[in-house]
């Protein structure tokens, strides 16, 4: 079993990954046992300007998505250029630093879209009782190596072929303006480059994010999700929930947004009155 603990020494199993697997429906990953400290979870909440203290010991729920996609890396699916498109973080109860858990993960979906293939995983995190502490599914889009020459770049440079990544869901959001204002924040890159990069150098490398069809590089899912739960758990302290968070538009590392909410059944961040990702809450207590 492999123990990843969100250190900067797994970068390096990143790199020598050199047996990629092509994401087909049923692959499992190997078990491999997780561990977020209270060093990491500091160090990782400053890169994003939050207070690990606010947390009062327990781990925010957000680092699973990473460390699902991580395990998915040390299996042999590669996260290179992929982008997150909607992720489940469910949190059936609160999880201590430094508790050990075992991540469990199985693809469940692959669908040719216009834009490469969108991947659908199941990942989940196991106390030692076996029992799911933490539930974070997944859909990906894992883009063509090039991209097609009719599809051109919008202002945002995101490609503006519609529906090249399958159909849209419905929004959460309908009307940020009706939704109550939580703190703001101004990303730098430097922030950005100090965060886990999750194998995917769109988050840190111009060339890559500009060969991915993006202006700059963008942070990855997980990190701008810190800022939901975050906002979730110092307003209402709730210990279990599920979000539905659908990543709407890329956020670069150098965008400024606010956190929203319309307490407690929705949340986001908002930009200039345009939704960059948002959540749908249903806290279980």
């Amino acid at each position: 079993m492999v123990t990843l603990n969100l250190l900067d020494e797994y970068e390096a199993e990143i790199v020598n990954q050199t047996t990629w697997h092509e994401p087909v429906v049923g692959f499992e990953f190997d078990p491999q046992e997780v561990i977020v400290t209270g060093d990491v979870q500091q160090e990782k909440l400053k890169a994003c300007g939050l207070n690990s203290d606010d947390l009062e010991g327990w781990v925010d729920a957000s680092f699973y998505i990473g460390l699902g996609i991580h395990a998915g890396i040390n299996s042999g699916i590669s996260a290179e250029g992929n982008v997150n498109m909607m992720n489940s973080l469910i949190q059936h109860r609160l999880v201590r630093l430094d508790e050990p858990l075992t991540v469990r993960g199985r693809i469940t979906g692959v669908e040719d879209v216009p834009r490469g293939q969108v991947i659908e995983t199941d990942v989940w995190f196991e106390d030692a009782q076996s029992k799911r502490a933490i539930s974070a599914p997944r859909k990906s889009l894992r883009p063509h190596k090039t991209p097609a020459a009719s599809e051109s770049k919008s202002a945002d440079s995101k490609p503006t072929k519609t529906k090249g990544a399958g159909d849209r869901p419905a929004p959460v959001i309908d009307d940020p303006s009706a939704m109550n204002q939580y703190q703001s924040f101004e990303l730098t890159p430097a922030q950005v480059k100090a965060y886990p990069s999750e194998g995917n150098s769109i988050h840190y490398e111009m060339e890559a994010a500009n060969q991915a069809g993006f202006r700059a590089p963008i942070i990855g899912g997980g990190m701008g999700v810190h800022y939901l739960v975050h906002t979730l758990w110092k307003e209402c302290r709730p210990t279990s929930w599920d979000l539905s968070i659908f990543f709407r538009r890329p956020i670069f590392w150098d965008d400024a947004f606010t956190v929203m909410a319309t307490p407690w059944s929705a949340i986001g961040l908002v930009k200039q009155g345009k939704v960059l990702t948002e959540a749908r809450i249903s806290l279980m207590e």
